[in-house]
């Protein structure tokens, strides 16, 4: 037995029950009774690349053959999915009695509410929990107990376009004001999108909260309670609305109906002079032949000193008992050299500090280090909170009309505060 699995069954008590049960139970537990012990574990994946060629299918195919190369009692069987399907399809198959074991996802509150999942503690070594990125480690806790481990992060900086700055005689912003002083010399020049802003429902939520960062505002208060209605976040969005939007500096595409996917190839195909993005924008930029540079958001006074984090989440499900072997699997996983080989493949962020300390001294990841510095102090969506995924899909549908001409920032904020304030009650958050 390695240390991890000692160290593992000290965190919950077992080994002396395992005493208990004598020499033949541990020498059954070593897979010397004719394979009696063989566990098939099942994970539901997400798919991040963006063609046959990197998808996530064959990341996971060489980490398993390596994986059960060492453990022959031990089968993985991975299934990969898009973005757009996997976590309906994870819902559809805990709902049905048939949970996997491991399913990699977008969110875990839900399950973790209704006792589905294993706490992180019960199936990580020691060293391995303890290696997430604190920040990232402390999002997946609901009510202060970690039940999702995060798999893949991203941080947000404002990206612009080189050619067309250079050719406007302008520099990078570091303020709202500097911003919207660009983006008016942009629209002079016959730029498309000055600044992209996408509040279409691919992703609004992700902008909504960048630029609530970025006027001293969020989501929650320190509290941990909603404050969307807040006087910064009101104020941050009259600006957006009068001094962005009214004056037509974001485009052709009303900002409530433009999706990230969209500015995302209008950066790429040379027509935004600025937007947020994360890193995977840096590769589509750079195969267009797009010049571009990256910049913390910019704020009222200065750079935002906390920028959005965004992280996928790994769960481990109860059903089917296999915690034992989830942990070993999973230990495995988050090896600083798996970590490392998925977050290079992908263009993000490791989500342990090992690997992030690698990174950050790896001529290899120069590109990624803007971000790197960017994630000790970044803020997550609430998603320790089961009324969390109600009310992103709240903003999604609602915010785009808060900048609209007739739209009201104080009244679409407010509305969304109610909703979320009845959501939150109704999941007992």
């Amino acid at each position: 037995m390695r240390s991890g699995s000692v160290q593992r069954a000290r965190k919950s008590g077992t080994i002396a029950a395992a005493s208990a049960l004598g020499m033949a139970a541990v020498l059954a537990g070593c897979g010397l009774t004719g394979g009696s012990d063989d566990v098939t574990l099942r994970l539901v994946a997400a798919d991040y690349g963006d063609s046959a060629a990197n998808s996530s299918k064959k990341y996971w195919d060489q980490l398993v053959e390596a994986y059960e190369k060492d453990h022959p009692d031990v089968t993985v069987d991975v299934t990969v999915y898009s973005w757009n399907d996997v976590d309906a399809k994870v819902k559809a198959m805990v709902d049905a009695g048939d949970a996997p074991d491991m399913a990699q996802i977008g969110a875990y509150a839900d399950y973790a509410a209704a006792d589905r999942l294993y706490k992180v503690g019960d199936v990580l070594s020691i060293p391995v929990e303890a290696d997430f990125v604190p920040r990232l480690a402390d999002a997946g806790k609901v009510r202060d107990v970690q039940y999702g481990m995060p798999f893949a992060s991203s941080t947000r900086l404002l990206f612009y376009n080189k050619t067309l700055f250079e050719q406007a005689g302008i520099t990078a912003p570091t303020t709202w004001a500097e911003l919207a002083r660009d983006a008016r010399t942009l629209k002079a020049k016959g730029v498309e999108y000055p600044y992209a802003l996408p509040l279409g429902p691919e992703e609004a939520q992700a902008e909504t909260l960048q630029w609530l960062l970025s006027g001293g505002g969020g989501y929650t208060q320190t509290a941990g309670s909603y404050s969307l209605d807040s006087a910064e976040n009101v104020a941050t969005f009259e600006w957006l609305k009068d001094e962005l939007v009214g004056k037509g500096l974001t485009g052709p595409v009303a900002p409530g109906k433009l999706n990230r996917a969209a500015a995302f190839a209008a950066f790429t195909a040379g027509d935004v002079g600025m937007l947020n993005g994360h890193p995977s924008l840096m590769k589509a930029a750079r195969s267009k032949g797009v010049k571009f540079g990256m910049v913390p958001m910019p704020g009222v006074d200065g750079p935002t000193k906390n920028s959005m984090a965004v992280a996928d989440w790994m769960t481990a499900f109860k059903q089917n008992g296999h915690g034992d072997q989830i942990g070993e699997f999973l230990d495995f996983v988050y090896s600083e050299k798996n970590v490392l080989a998925f977050s290079r493949e992908y263009d993000l962020l490791p989500v342990t500090s090992s690997a992030s300390q690698v990174m950050e001294g790896a001529s290899q990841d120069a590109d990624l280090q803007p971000f790197l510095e960017e994630l000790p102090l970044a803020e997550s969506y609430p998603v320790g909170r089961t009324s969390w995924a109600t009310v992103s899909a709240d903003v999604k549908k609602r915010i785009g009309a808060a900048v609209t001409a007739h739209g009201s920032p104080a009244d679409v904020l407010g509305g969304l505060q109610t909703a979320a304030v009845t959501a939150e009650t109704a999941a007992g958050d």
